[in-house]
């Protein structure tokens, strides 16, 4: 009989961590229907903000002479 338990308590932690593993994978699948519009909003915001930044730093450059980086390191 004390053999079954020490089987019993040998086996409860890998069984147990499996059945936690199984339970957040199916707790974590969304349906994809309202993902899409937030990210598809926040693409497009994501996209003007940056068309906005590269008009700024078109405006910046033009006006003034910045040195442009060649991707060397100064030494």
């Amino acid at each position: 009989m004390s053999e079954a338990l020490y089987a019993l308590a040998l086996l409860a932690c890998p069984v147990g961590m499996g059945l936690m593993m199984w339970f957040m994978m199916r707790g974590s699948k969304a349906p994809p229907a309202q993902a899409a519009p937030t990210e598809a909003a926040e693409l497009t915001k994501l996209r003007a903000e940056v068309d906005q930044l590269r008009a700024g730093q078109n405006d910046t450059a033009g006006g003034t002479s910045l040195p442009q980086s060649t991707g060397s390191t100064l030494r």
